[in-house]
């Protein structure tokens, strides 16, 4: 190994520390004092409530970790969003598990938790997979309740695709396990079936308090909505639990009955390890993302046996597609190559740039892959496609336009990795949070913006500068140095991966070593659902 290597694995590692310690922290939740406080009720943390719940020593997929990460500091920040969301095993059955938790603030919906639980259901939806709602909230949190509670994408579209699930067959068990009001009340209700815990557990459109004020009654919040209530005299709930843990008990007895689906077909063998050493991408992955490197010996060290069999290798050189396996699991890949290479005229093309034989290149594999039954993963790497005169004459923004609309319209699932720059159109084509990809998840190098940190400060900083002079204001030399740096740190917080992940432009921040996990876990997901569209690419300009 060269020193170069040595020092991206060094680099890597320092990263993957970074997030390890970032992860660790969110799992706290509120904090430790707020778990005491919890646990003094008899009530387990949402994260005992999962483990309880899957299988022993299965794997599982966490989304959203990082959900919130840095946000509504004046409201005493949000950690995961206030709800933990997992993709997991129950009785050998995936499952899709969405745990309010109650040490943060009270389980209160911020902005985030919104967005994060409507991801939990989109991926549900989109795989048919049975979703468990482990319910434990206060409701909206009134400070913010004008961006959470009235648009499309808010609070009350949760109620909508409980009502579609139930329609399209989506099996949903909600278990009350601790409060549970206002229109959150719905939820449990608009459940296929619904469980609360003894003491613990309520169910209410207003609370005592609320009743008192606007009605004059005096009641409390046990007999107004406790389990003894709806299980007995409302018949609002199915079962009345004495504790956590058997409620845990129960809702895997459930699952353990649930009936077999039609799968979508997708093939898959016996799988294999990689026969090139997997711990080998954090030295060949460079520690600058302008630096080069050949993809294909990150892929090789990523599918199955290391077999990888291109596509038009000599072609359309500055992305890389082929077939191989993932965790047994057929795929096709796309992947931007980062090294300089010479195209089909023998001209250089740039590393992780789009030119326009890569795109022809690119739309025509998706195609194949639609029409063969193959799930697609997207490794990321890109910094855009091609400018200037002889990109522009040769018809770039047409290619682009065939690759984003092959994207866009493939059937077949997608998932996405961001490995490196995911800069511009660059993202779309390369199939980014607005073209549906089952999963997306980044790798520690990642980042993610309209265009570089370093071009963008150079832009803002020019219209700074002529704002000013219009003005008949004077920028110094030492001015216009102190804005660059000022610009460019701003700029560049904004294109890290946790500021990516705090807004769930990715479903989270992952080892590359997890990779393979997510790709399998997220096809083995997608093969619940078959496929009820036919791929269909429409209008092209050819």
């Amino acid at each position: 190994m060269n020193l170069e290597f040595n020092r991206n694995e060094d680099e890597y590692k320092q990263l993957l520390y970074k997030y390890k310690r970032k992860h660790d922290q969110v799992k706290l939740g509120g904090g430790e004092k707020a778990i005491a406080k919890h646990k003094e009720k008899g009530k387990m943390t949402a994260r005992e409530r999962i483990d309880a719940l899957l299988d022993p020593g299965a794997p599982f997929v966490e989304v959203g970790a990082l959900a919130g990460d840095g946000m509504y500091a004046e409201h005493g920040g949000c950690p995961s969003g206030g709800v933990v969301v997992i993709l997991g095993y129950i009785h050998k059955r995936l499952c899709v598990v969405v745990a309010n938790d109650a040490t943060v603030k009270a389980g209160a919906w911020f902005p985030i938790t919104g967005k994060k639980n409507l991801r939990a259901q989109e991926i549900a939806m989109e795989n048919r997979l049975p979703i468990i709602y482990l319910v434990d909230s206060a409701g909206v949190y009134l400070p913010m309740q004008d961006e959470i509670f009235p648009d499309k994408e808010h609070f009350g579209r949760i109620f909508r695709n409980n009502a579609r699930m139930s329609s399209d067959g989506i099996v949903q068990i909600a278990a009350v396990m601790g409060s549970c009001v206002a229109g959150g009340a719905y939820l449990p209700i608009m459940s296929d079936e619904a469980l609360i815990v003894d003491k613990t557990g309520s169910i209410f459109l207003a609370g005592s308090y609320l009743v008192k004020a606007a009605i004059g009654e005096d009641i409390d919040n046990e007999t107004l909505g406790g389990a003894t209530t709806h299980c007995e005299i409302s018949g609002v709930t199915d079962y009345k639990m004495p504790d956590d843990k058997t409620c845990l008990e129960t809702i895997r007895k459930l699952v353990s009955k649930l009936g077999k689906t039609a799968d979508a077909g997708f093939d898959r063998i016996k799988p294999a390890m990689p026969k090139k050493d997997m711990n080998e991408v954090y030295g060949i992955f460079p520690e600058g993302n302008a630096k080069q490197y050949d993809v294909v010996e990150i892929i090789e060290r990523l599918v199955d046996d290391s077999e990888f069999t291109q596509y038009k290798e000599g072609y359309g050189k500055s992305i890389v597609c082929g077939y191989a396996r993932v965790d047994g699991w057929a795929v096709g890949i796309v992947a931007n190559q980062r090294k300089v290479v010479k195209s089909k005229k023998g001209e250089m093309q740039f590393g992780g740039v789009i030119y326009s034989d890569s795109a022809d290149k690119a739309t025509r594999f998706i195609a194949n892959c639609n029409q063969k039954k193959i799930p697609l993963v997207f490794l990321q790497d890109v910094t855009g496609f091609m400018v200037g005169s002889r990109s522009e004459h040769g018809g770039i923004i047409k290619d682009g336009a065939k690759m984003v609309n092959a994207v866009s319209n493939s059937v077949v699932p997608k998932f996405t990795i961001v490995m490196g720059n995911s800069y511009g159109a660059g993202n779309y084509a390369m199939c980014g949070k607005a073209y549906d990809p089952r999963l997306i998840y980044a790798w520690p190098t990642a980042r993610m913006a309209v265009m570089g940190g370093e071009q963008a400060a150079k832009v803002l900083l020019q219209i700074q500068v002529s704002s000013a002079k219009a003005k008949g204001e004077v920028i110094t030399p030492e001015k216009e140095a102190e804005l660059l740096k000022e610009i460019t740190d701003r700029y560049t917080h904004q294109t890290y991966p946790e500021y990516a992940a705090a807004r769930l432009w990715v479903d989270g921040i992952i080892d590359p070593l997890e990779t393979r996990k997510v790709i399998s876990m997220g096809i083995e997901a997608a093969n619940q659902a078959p496929i009820e569209r036919a791929f269909n690419l429409g209008v092209l300009q050819v």
